[in-house]
């Protein structure tokens, strides 16, 4: 019977007790096999076309260069890794590391990534030698079964589990819900609602935080003609489907004019105070829900859509940030190519701001500074309560892994403990692995009391 969830979940089982014991050299040609069909451009073409046309979002030739690079991205920060048996050893301690795979590992994939997010995800379990069964988004059900298939045909080409890799083909809430109460862990790639659901499943789960990423702009950029063009082309690619996709500029006061300037000149059109409540309308029809026809489409679709005429060379639309929370939804997450822009002048108040911004949307996921200041990337850093702090780059091409940036490839973002994750990390092969710690005898050494207290014992004394 078609997607049986307990019959696929004992496949899954059956082809993962064959795989757990694999040694290292066979799980790397299971890697590469998988990562050279995803890969092939025959094969990236049908995915693309596929996902572009089902879900009626992003850009094909944007998610044809992704899932080439999140493919060999995600093959590149594997190589050389040791996920099978001795991992590490410690001899001074007397401690052997051994890594284990978890199980079945259930895989929940967002529509606005219904491919890539699968490529990242299933190159990951099957390095820690997982079994994973993807829960597809119901946008994007066939795209998302159809990268699947190509892997399972990858696998059957070298004599590999084929069910090490499923997918259900009709999707439905009733599935996802049944596919992670029989799985060993989840991971989902989606917002707050969709993290509430994997945990109210009881298994553990990496989960991920809506985004709603601000790019700080100082007075100190050398040339910031190319700080907007860095900013346009990440801010459009794939039409702004990304999570990391700049969701806000915030251009220090002395140079805001010319910056504005400069985003005009890479395609960027600064909404008039009436045409900023037009689009807030389209938007947001009743005030607080996202209008899901403007997500991930283009600039000229939006505002077609809103009636607003705009010149035909528009990348991206900028509207004036006024308010912070939902009394503007101007200053969250909006998944479309539209920027919104504040000015400051003070560090520590923009800083600020940004805390109330996040808390509002985004905590958790990411920023975004370019300046030639490092003590004010520190400061960011230190204030911020987020996983990544990108810098002098666009945002979209860093923060969840590049070829200029090194963080590890992924599409899945964790936001730790400020957005109800497990960790704050770019999810990828280290967090599906357990491990056993093997403890020999080592000799017995006991600190005595000035190691530990010495210098509180210094200055306070033993009284």
């Amino acid at each position: 019977m078609e997607d049986d969830i307990k019959t696929m979940v004992a496949k899954a089982q059956k082809a993962f007790e064959e795989y757990q014991y694999w040694p290292q050299a066979k799980v790397d040609e299971v890697v590469q096999a998988v990562g050279w069909m995803w890969q092939k451009e025959e094969v990236r073409k049908v995915l693309a076309r596929t996902a572009v046309d089902e879900s009626e979002i992003g850009v094909y030739e944007d998610k044809l260069a992704k899932i080439k690079t999140k493919t060999l991205g995600t093959l590149w920060d594997q190589r050389g890794v040791k996920t099978c048996d001795l991992v590490e050893e410690d001899l001074a301690r007397g401690i052997r590391k051994y890594a284990k795979p978890i199980g079945v590992i259930a895989d929940v994939v967002p529509c606005t990534n219904p491919e890539s997010t699968i490529c990242c995800i299933g190159l990951s379990t099957l390095k820690t030698r997982n079994a994973m069964i993807v829960s597809p988004h119901p946008r994007t059900q066939k795209s998302s079964y159809l990268t699947v298939e190509y892997g399972r045909e990858a696998l059957k080409k070298i004599g590999a589990p084929v069910d090490l890799l499923q997918c259900i083909k009709n999707t439905s809430h009733a599935k996802t819900q049944e596919l992670m109460a029989w799985c060993d862990f989840a991971v989902a790639t989606g917002g707050a609602a969709l993290v509430k659901v994997v945990y109210a499943a009881g298994k553990p789960a990496q989960t991920v935080s809506a985004g709603n990423v601000v790019s700080l702009v100082d007075e100190t950029v050398p040339d910031l003609q190319a700080t907007a063009r860095k900013i346009m082309v990440s801010k459009i690619a794939n039409n702004a489907a990304s999570c990391s996709s700049e969701n806000a500029v915030a251009l220090h006061e002395s140079i805001y004019d010319q910056m504005i300037e400069c985003l005009k000149q890479e395609g960027g059109y600064l909404c008039s105070t009436a045409e900023r409540e037009t689009l807030r309308k389209c938007m947001w029809p009743d005030g607080k829900t996202l209008n899901r026809d403007i997500v991930a489409r283009s600039a000229a679709f939006i505002a077609d859509l809103a009636g607003l005429k705009v010149p035909e060379t528009t990348k991206f639309l900028m509207v004036i940030g006024e308010r912070i929370g939902p009394q503007d939804r101007f200053s969250g997450e909006k998944i479309s190519p539209v920027l919104t822009v504040w000015k400051w002048s003070d560090l520590d108040e923009m800083l600020d701001r940004l805390e109330k911004i996040l808390e509002f949307s985004g905590k958790g996921h990411s920023v975004s500074i370019h300046t030639e200041l490092d003590e004010r990337r520190v400061k960011l850093a230190l204030r911020a309560k987020v996983g990544r702090v990108v810098c002098n780059m666009g945002h979209t091409a860093a923060n969840s892994g590049g070829w200029t940036a090194g963080l590890p490839f992924t599409d899945t973002l964790g936001g730790g403990t400020w957005a109800g994750n497990m960790t704050s990390e770019n999810v990828n092969w280290r967090h599906f692995l357990n491990y056993t710690l093997v403890s020999m005898p080592i000799p017995e050494y006991i600190p005595n009391d000035e190691e530990l207290f010495g210098d509180y014992l210094k200055k306070w004394g033993r009284d």
